[in-house]
């Protein structure tokens, strides 16, 4: 899968990107794939290269942690990594986020590449950051797994005008029961959001190698983020 970097504008100043394109030629969609709190590593590259190869579509992965260090790829296989993990996270300003994807969004569809149909995918933090993706950029659809601290950010669903998906592990410590209901009773009834629920699924279900992954629910949810983008990215 061809793999490169771009470097991508914003009013503040200038970050890098993993990109991932089709084979042959554009135009294509486009999905700007967005991090956990481990970085731009080989997890979310491995992501970009399968949505690529799997929906034909230019995959574009920004580094959200720039303003703290940029380049930041570990993993979720040490104590010492989840401690800076966690250390980026609550150093993150969610608002400067959401603003670096929608920079990247303007720059992807300006590129020439696309078909000018831009969707979002996140995971973790990134999951939450998808569901802020859709109330407050102009994305074309957008999917969050496993978001963190979505029900904090409800009263953004009345701008909520363009495709939703939210993938909820029910046994997510991330996400306890209440703030699971307050997403369902926000959202379940809402025109353009899509929620499916994971029994028996704890946070992080869908990343490979990790301490929960489930291949059943990931292959699941995997197959029904790829439909949604099919349906709503072409």
């Amino acid at each position: 899968m061809p793999n490169e970097r771009w470097t991508i504008k914003s009013a503040d100043g200038e970050f890098g990107a993993y990109v991932a394109k089709p084979e042959g030629q554009g135009p294509w969609p486009a999905i700007v794939v967005i991090q956990e709190i481990f970085g731009v590593n080989k997890v979310m590259r491995d992501t970009c290269d399968r949505l690529a190869a799997d929906l034909g579509a230019l995959c574009v992965c920004p580094d959200l942690f720039w303003r703290i260090e940029p380049g930041i790829d570990i993993t979720d296989q040490s104590e010492a990594e989840w401690k800076q993990a966690f250390a980026l996270y609550n150093a993150f300003d969610v608002d400067k986020g959401i603003e670096d994807i929608a920079a990247t969004i303007a720059q992807v569809r300006e590129s020439g590449l696309t078909n000018g149909k831009v969707g979002a995918v996140g995971f973790c933090l990134g999951g939450l950051l998808a569901f802020l993706t859709a109330t407050r950029t102009d994305a074309d659809a957008a999917v969050g797994y496993y978001g963190v601290g979505v029900e904090n950010h409800l009263g953004e669903a009345e701008r909520l005008h363009n495709p939703l998906m939210l993938h909820v592990a029910e046994e997510d410590g991330f996400c306890p029961k209440d703030a699971q209901a307050r997403i369902l009773a926000s959202l379940g009834n809402h025109p353009c959001a899509q929620i499916y629920t994971y029994p028996g699924c704890d946070h992080a279900f869908a990343r490979p190698g990790g301490q929960h992954f489930n291949a059943e629910a990931a292959a699941l949810a995997n197959s029904r983020t790829e439909a949604f983008f099919k349906k709503n990215l072409s």
